[in-house]
């Protein structure tokens, strides 16, 4: 695994390893993080994004690669580079960003609204690099930022067999905790956003790792059902004061998956029921608002 010592991957190699599947986890050693079981690691100062080399350790034969932090065409190009004829398979991580829709959201894309909910087949964005200019607010890897051509470098592939996961936005106690993406939204409260538990996520990524029909593969992530903003805030604690300034986002715009095919194809079903694990996440936030906006990316987060 390509990353994963924290958030998603932290619960996506628990799940592997405790499934009897033996991990190793390449990665610069900087996260120490207490759910990681006891694993392979090699540690390489190279292993920071995007990732264009690998060390001699990890150039053998591997029945599947996951790459959690492939984040744009040369990260992608090196892993397809470093594993083909080597890896059974390569398991890229992705996100919602990729489609039209978000460009739409965001106003890099004007027009008329993308029809919901989003099956894998919906058209992509044609703006690419989202993220350029927020690298004082993300990190450096903003710049290059692109899983329209990850995903392309990896389909692209001769000699090598690959899955592609495009997630939606991903909440736990470990990270969106604050569940700011939902919080933060409060003057949309018509506007809808398709989340997903980081355990059904890393759930749905180890199916997908390890079930024959997800080769070649191409799915969506995320709840079955995505409510509005005001259904979601209804079950949480009442907060005081006036909800935070909205991004310049085309409301008109809602960023809903359709997670039907994992569903149907592969079987997965959710681990935890996700109206109940959001509000149990957000009782226990007690009544505190929040300041700030989840509006960077609404797709995965790496790690």
């Amino acid at each position: 695994m390509i990353g994963g010592t924290r958030f998603i991957g932290a619960h996506l190699v628990r799940r592997l390893h405790d499934a009897g599947a033996e991990v190793t986890l390449f990665h610069r050693g900087l996260t120490a993080n207490p759910i990681l079981p006891d694993v392979a690691h090699v540690l390489d100062e190279g292993a920071e994004y995007p990732i264009v080399r690998f060390p001699d350790a990890l150039r053998r034969d591997w029945d599947l690669v996951v790459h959690m932090v492939a984040m744009g065409a040369a990260d992608a190009e090196a892993a397809v580079g470093a594993f083909r004829g080597r890896a059974g398979r390569l398991l890229l991580v992705s996100s919602c960003d990729v489609y039209r829709a978000y460009g739409r959201l965001t106003r890099a894309e004007p027009g008329e609204a993308e029809p919901v909910p989003l099956g894998e087949e919906a058209p992509l964005r044609s703006v690419l690099f989202p993220y350029r200019g927020m690298e004082p607010l993300l990190e450096a890897y903003a710049r290059h930022y692109e899983k329209i051509l990850a995903e392309a470098a990896v389909r692209a592939a001769d000699g090598l067999d690959w899955t592609i996961l495009r997630l939606p936005k991903v909440y736990g106690p470990e990270d969106n905790g604050d569940l700011a993406s939902v919080r933060g939204y409060r003057a949309a409260p018509g506007w809808r956003w398709t989340h997903g538990h980081v355990t059904n996520v890393a759930a749905a990524i180890a199916l997908a790792a390890t079930h024959p029909a997800a080769r070649c593969g191409l799915f969506n992530v995320g709840e079955a059902e995505t409510p509005t903003m005001g259904e979601r805030l209804a079950g949480f604690p009442p907060e005081a004061g006036d909800p935070p300034p909205l991004p310049d986002f085309d409301f008109r715009q809602p960023l809903v998956l359709d997670s039907g095919r994992i569903r149907r194809e592969l079987g997965y079903a959710d681990v935890v029921d996700e109206a109940a694990a959001m509000r149990e996440l957000a009782a226990g936030l007690g009544v505190a608002g929040v300041s700030r906006v989840e509006k960077l990316d609404p797709g995965s987060s790496p790690g």
